[in-house]
C-alpha cells in the first residue's frame, strides 16, 4: 500500500505577496497596450494575447465559483487541446472572445482584485487545508502556488509574443521554479530515458542564478524513479548548461527542442544529454 503524500505547506503571506505582484506585473503589461496587438500570436497554439488574458480571467473566475460563460458542447474540437484542462479552458476563452481589449482587461482587473480579497481574508490554516489542486490533492497553499506558477508563466508568454522582454528573477520566479522542479524528475527520467543509476546537472545561467559568473545547479538523480536532489554524491552523468530563460520556455513546451539544441553545452553523456534536452517539455 502507498503511503499518503506529504501535503506542501508554505507560509501564506509571502506567497499571496508574490501572487498579488505576479498580478500587477501582467496588469502594467496590458496598461495601454494597443488594441491591434491583443491580436498577436503567443507561443501557445491557438492562442493570441487575448486568449491568455481570457484564460487568467477564466480560472480565476473559476476559484470564485463563477461558471464559464458556454457549455462544454459549444467548444469546436481543437488541435491545440488535448485534456479536459484544456477543454475546459477553452469555454472561457470562446465565451469571452467578443470582448474588446478594454472589457477584457476590465474583467482581468476586477476578477483579480477579487481574488486579492479572498486571499487577504485568509488564514495560515487555510492555506494549510487540503485542497484539490492541479497536480492532485495537497494543500491550498500548494494550490496558490501553481496559481503563481501558471501567471508567471503566461506573463511571458505575453512578454515573448509582444517582444517586450521583462525580469525573470525574484521572488515571483523563485515560486514558479518551486513548482516546475516537482516535474523535472519525470522529464528527465521518464521522457528523457536517463537509465538508473544516472544523474545529471542543470547548470542555469541568467536570470536564476544566484551571480553572473555562478550558475544555478540543479541535480536530478534516477534511482528507483528520477527526483530532484540537493546534491549529488558524485559528479553528474551530464552537465546542460543553459540560460534560466532557454530552460523555463523549454520545460514549459514553448520552444521546439532542436531550433535551440546549439544555445545547450553539454558535458559528459552527450547522447544523453540531447535526448533529455529534446524531452524537457512536460507541463500541461
Amino acid at each position: 500500500m502507498s503511503q499518503a503524500r506529504t501535503p506542501t505547506l508554505l507560509e501564506r503571506e509571502p506567497l499571496t505577496a508574490a501572487l498579488l505582484a505576479q498580478w500587477h506585473a501582467i496588469d502594467s503589461l496590458l496598461d495601454g497596450l494597443p488594441t491591434d496587438r491583443w491580436e498577436a500570436p503567443t507561443p501557445l497554439p491557438g492562442w493570441a494575447v487575448r486568449d491568455v488574458v481570457a484564460h487568467l480571467v477564466g480560472t480565476e473566475s473559476m476559484l470564485e465559483g463563477i461558471d464559464p460563460p458556454v457549455d462544454a458542447d459549444a467548444v469546436p474540437d481543437s488541435p491545440h487541446v488535448h485534456n479536459p484542462i484544456g477543454a475546459f479552458n477553452e469555454r472561457w476563452i470562446l465565451g469571452l472572445r467578443d470582448r474588446t481589449a478594454a472589457e477584457l482587461l476590465a474583467a482581468y482587473r476586477d476578477i483579480t482584485a477579487r481574488r486579492a480579497g479572498a486571499l487577504a481574508a485568509m488564514t495560515q490554516d487555510d492555506f494549510d487545508a487540503p485542497a484539490m489542486t492541479p497536480v492532485g490533492p495537497d494543500s491550498y497553499g500548494r494550490f496558490m502556488r501553481t496559481r503563481l506558477f501558471d501567471c508567471w508563466f503566461h506573463e511571458h508568454d505575453l512578454r515573448d509574443a509582444l517582444a517586450l522582454p521583462g525580469d525573470e528573477g525574484g521572488a515571483r520566479a523563485e515560486y514558479a521554479l518551486a513548482e516546475l522542479l516537482t516535474g523535472l524528475g519525470y522529464a528527465v527520467g521518464k521522457k528523457g530515458g536517463a537509465p538508473h543509476g544516472s544523474s545529471v546537472t542543470f547548470a542555469l545561467t541568467g536570470p536564476m542564478a544566484p551571480t553572473d559568473d555562478r550558475p544555478r545547479e540543479i541535480h536530478v538523480a534516477v534511482g528507483g524513479r528520477a527526483a530532484v536532489v540537493a546534491a549529488l554524491p558524485a559528479p553528474a552523468t551530464v552537465i546542460l548548461t543553459l540560460d534560466s530563460r532557454l530552460f523555463t520556455r523549454l520545460c514549459g513546451g514553448r520552444l521546439r527542442p532542436a531550433d535551440r539544441i546549439d544555445e545547450i553545452a553539454i558535458s559528459g553523456d552527450e547522447d544523453l544529454g540531447r535526448r533529455i534536452a529534446a524531452n524537457l517539455a512536460f507541463t500541461i
